[in-house]
């Protein structure tokens, strides 16, 4: 007689425990690198502002047009508050009381991580110059020029060319 002695996949409770545990620690992990997606949203806008056509180490030319770039970058709190909630969860022991306590404290700590707002402003230049060919130049804050000024581009940058 052939017999066969099947092997279960877990043999007492304590290697149970270890791949709850185990299972746990990778879904943290998981939690982790998707919390960082989750939690902010970034967005970009341009305005530009053109002008008509304009008409040797300094090259003249006539500012075309002025961009106006806006990136903003929003917190989500929400999302935030979900992904504190399942870590703290996890880290709370998964059941039970400790796990509660451990989701509403990472719920808050995640919302709190999340909020608020960042925006950068810059201002893209376009030169077109009197020998045809034009370059972009860009400006944290604010422009220094606006469509239509004629301007020169020396060793030292670009500058208003006259009154």
């Amino acid at each position: 007689m052939n017999r066969h002695r099947s092997t279960p996949l877990l043999t007492s409770h304590g290697q149970l425990a270890r791949s709850v545990k185990l299972l746990l620690c990778g879904l943290t992990g998981l939690v982790l690198v998707a919390t960082p997606i989750a939690c902010a949203t970034t967005s970009t806008t341009s305005t530009t502002w053109t002008a008509e056509d304009p008409p040797p180490w300094a090259r003249y030319g006539r500012v075309s047009w002025v961009r106006e770039v806006v990136q903003r970058q929003e917190g989500n709190p929400a999302g935030g508050a979900l992904a504190g909630a399942l870590i703290g969860g996890l880290l709370g022991g998964g059941r039970g009381p400790g796990a509660v306590v451990g989701a509403v404290g990472g719920a808050a700590v995640g919302a709190a991580a999340s909020t608020g707002s960042v925006e950068h402003r810059r201002y893209e230049v376009m030169v077109t110059f009197d020998d045809g060919t034009y370059q972009v130049f860009v400006y944290p804050g604010g422009s220094p020029f606006h469509p239509g000024q004629v301007v020169m581009q020396t060793a030292q940058g670009l500058s208003a060319a006259g009154p």
